[in-house]
């Protein structure tokens, strides 16, 4: 842990498949976001070791910090999770993370629990460098929000958040997901076609219900006139107007679930 660090900073990563952001807040909530540019044929636990070496905000890092991690995340009832079987459960479920250590975030106001992994060499790092590592997905600052806002007006609704050519649907039945899943996908067709499928799936009025858009929206205009053909209330929600100017909706390349985590909370 580095001897100089600042103990009033509030310290947040942000790990993605292929990107590492730093943001730190200071005394009178000042913000301070810097992404890391990744160097590509290394693993991200390598890039964070570097990251280490390089980034003034971790050469000053408090002994906490917060990690959203953009990993696949298994959705479980909280009525049927038990930590002695989630491993197996989220094992069976992604195959191809076996050898990652097995975490999870509960989800009480939607009776919910989020099970995900974080690779062990990343983990590593992270408990070489702070004394206390709190891992959240990077959805749940998303959900609960979201969730929070489902509560408004009498239509059905389905959410749709795009980051790193990855589409996140999820919808919500009072206090409980009705529907939660991600797609890889980077071209507009596919992210209309996978939206539409889970409307139908829904039995989703195209009249009265409602779409809403957020994110890293891939040819915005082009993708709301394709979906303006299937569906009639289709809506793109703006960060700035929806928290208020918070001071995270003006710094640019933010994504929207660090935004809603600052503006929010988890």
């Amino acid at each position: 842990m580095n001897q100089t660090a600042n103990p009033t900073r509030r310290l947040t990563l942000r790990i993605g498949h292929n990107s590492l952001m730093i943001l730190a807040q200071d005394e009178g909530d000042a913000l301070t976001f810097e992404p890391f540019v990744v160097k590509s044929g290394i693993s991200m636990a390598a890039n964070l070791r570097e990251a280490f070496k390089q980034s003034d905000l971790l050469l000053t890092a408090p002994p906490r910090v917060r990690v959203l991690l953009d990993n696949e995340v298994l959705m479980v009832p909280v009525e049927l999770f038990s930590e002695q079987t989630m491993e197996t459960m989220f094992r069976h479920a992604y195959p191809s993370r076996e050898q990652e250590a097995v975490c999870f975030n509960v989800l009480p106001d939607l009776n919910a629990v989020a099970v995900f992994s974080v690779n062990k060499d990343l983990r590593l790092v992270l408990d070489d460098h702070f004394r206390d590592v709190r891992l959240l997905t990077v959805m749940q600052p998303v959900w609960r929000y979201m969730h929070q806002r489902s509560f408004t007006g009498m239509r059905q609704k389905l959410y749709a958040y795009f980051h790193e050519k990855r589409l996140e649907l999820f919808a919500f039945q009072q206090h409980r997901f009705r529907f939660c899943n991600s797609y890889e996908t980077a071209r507009v067709k596919d992210a209309v076609f996978f939206i539409t499928y889970v409307w139908n799936q829904l039995a989703m009025s195209q009249d009265n219900d409602e779409l809403y858009l957020m994110g890293d929206i891939p040819e915005e205009e082009e993708t709301l006139n394709m979906l303006h053909r299937f569906l009639k209330k289709v809506m793109v929600v703006n960060p700035a107007a929806d928290f208020g100017q918070h001071p995270a909706t003006a710094i640019k390349g933010m994504p929207y679930d660090l935004q809603t985590l600052l503006a929010k909370g988890r």
